[in-house]
């Protein structure tokens, strides 16, 4: 059965004009795009979304960065996408990504990553509902 799971092109991705090939690669890889928004998002946003970090010494830079500019947020469908999303994307630093992943393509460096995945079913559903109301995922 397929499995849904959230992801975000991020800020720099977006500035950087990536977002397409970005999609392509989501794409090409299997995944239906469930449900796809474009939008700027404020730091309290951020920080609600990245509240399981709020204790790690990168939160503040994380939610500034990501409330720095517009960002893609999807809800992606396939079987095993959480898994199979997460070895698309590639390593968190793009400098030990894997050729031919999305970070070792798009990113610029750990804090500018390019792209965001779920990573547990748990994490998914949270962050789909964050972003999603129901009527956007029919």
């Amino acid at each position: 059965m397929a499995q849904r799971t959230f992801s975000i092109v991020k800020p720099d991705a977006v500035r950087n004009g990536h977002t397409g090939a970005i999609l392509a690669e989501i794409e090409k890889a299997g995944f239906k795009i469930v449900s796809i928004k474009k939008q700027s998002i404020s730091q309290d946003q951020a920080k609600g979304f990245y509240a399981v970090h709020k204790e790690r010494p990168f939160f503040e830079g994380l939610t500034k960065f990501m409330s720095s500019g517009p960002i893609v947020l999807m809800v992606l469908e396939k079987d095993n996408a959480i898994a199979d999303l997460r070895k698309l994307m590639g390593a968190t630093n793009p400098a030990n990504a894997e050729e031919g992943t999305i970070r070792k393509k798009f990113a610029t460096d750990i804090e500018q990553n390019a792209i965001h995945g779920s990573d547990a079913e748990e994490t998914a559903a949270f962050e789909i509902g964050y972003w999603f109301a129901g009527y956007e995922l029919v």
